[in-house]
């Protein structure tokens, strides 16, 4: 079977890392029709627009896309591309797994993390607007409709995958009223999921917690800031973003993306490690069932990660990009 997805190589590193991940699903056996549309600053200076309806027309008709990096101006400039995507999209839900790959070096061992952040309100939606000169309102909706959405997804998802605890993350000791409603309805949610247990810590403890013992959480769901800021730090404790894949995942579409900035310093430098985007891609072939295929790649990964010199530079190995592609597609048989 040949798979329709949309590709958005991105910016910087992310043409490279794309071009790498592409060539490793194809030595695995997996046949692509890939629909290739830029988006971010690339999309910017071909179109003059930074998310092209081409590129959503895309998506929504593919329903999966495989995403490299795209920049996001601090401070200024246009407004987040990823965001929108997920706005435009409704990609309601960030899953995150969070695993230790062996030969990467990290604080800890066995961590087992699943982050699930919801992902089209809350602060990071980025509504905001200047009250008086000096003076910016920026507006943190919680919804009762995401907030049961986001956790049943989590639910599900513990089920589906033998989870054992789901711990919701928020900070409604002060925000009464917002994070309080997000808690309402994964306690309701919870009583859905008897035998899946639950729990929950304000966002700070939690941070603490899992720099000290990640291995006391199992599937972690919150609104949207704290997840962007709880994947990252979780990502930290198995070796950094550049090991760690993610999907935005909703009811009609699907975005598999590597988390991880841009790199324009080593951008076109043969130096990028694909790692992340490659995870990504994996979790890819999960949903479009082709499982065996993501087995295979995943055991090639292993088996490369293990020669210390075929890792890339940022793991400690020597390999460049296309050395580190070569090995895997070599262990993969092609």
């Amino acid at each position: 079977m040949t798979h329709a997805i949309t590709l958005i190589p991105g910016d910087g590193i992310g043409p490279e890392v794309t071009a790498a991940v592409t060539r490793i699903l194809r030595a695995a056996g997996v046949a692509v029709d890939w629909d290739e549309h830029p988006a971010g600053v690339t999309a910017l200076e071909r179109t003059g627009q930074t998310l092209p309806l081409e590129l959503l027309e895309s998506i929504r008709r593919n329903r999966v896309a495989l995403k490299g990096p795209v920049a996001t101006p601090v401070g200024g400039g246009f407004t987040s591309v990823n965001v929108g995507l997920r706005k435009a999209l409704d990609l309601y839900s960030n899953l995150r797994p969070v695993r230790n790959l062996p030969g990467v070096r990290s604080r800890f061992e066995g961590v087992d993390l699943v982050i699930v952040r919801e992902n089209t309100e809350d602060l990071y939606a980025g509504l905001e607007h200047e009250v008086v000169p000096g003076v910016v309102e920026s507006l943190k909706i919680i919804t009762e409709r995401a907030s049961s959405r986001i956790a049943r997804f989590a639910f599900d998802h513990a089920r589906r995958h033998r989870r054992r605890q789901v711990t919701a993350i928020h900070k409604a000791n002060i925000m009464k009223q917002s994070d309080g409603l997000f808690l309402e309805c994964c306690r309701t949610v919870a009583g859905e999921f008897p035998e899946i247990a639950y729990d929950e810590r304000i966002v700070d403890a939690a941070c603490m917690q899992l720099v000290m013992d990640p291995a006391r959480f199992d599937v972690l769901v919150m609104p949207n800031l704290y997840g962007d800021i709880v994947s990252d730090l979780c990502a930290g404790l198995v070796g950094g973003l550049g090991v760690v894949g993610s999907a935005n995942l909703g009811a009609e579409a699907a975005v598999f993306e590597a988390v991880h900035g841009t790199a324009p310093d080593i951008a076109g430098k043969n130096a990028a490690n694909p790692t992340a985007l490659l995870l990504a891609a994996m979790m890819m072939l999960q949903h479009i069932d082709e499982r065996a295929a993501a087995d295979r790649v995943m055991a090639a990964l292993t088996r490369v990660l293990a020669d210390p010199r075929a890792r890339t530079r940022d793991l400690g190995g020597v390999s460049s990009t296309r050395e580190f592609t070569d090995a895997i597609c070599a262990a993969l048989g092609a």
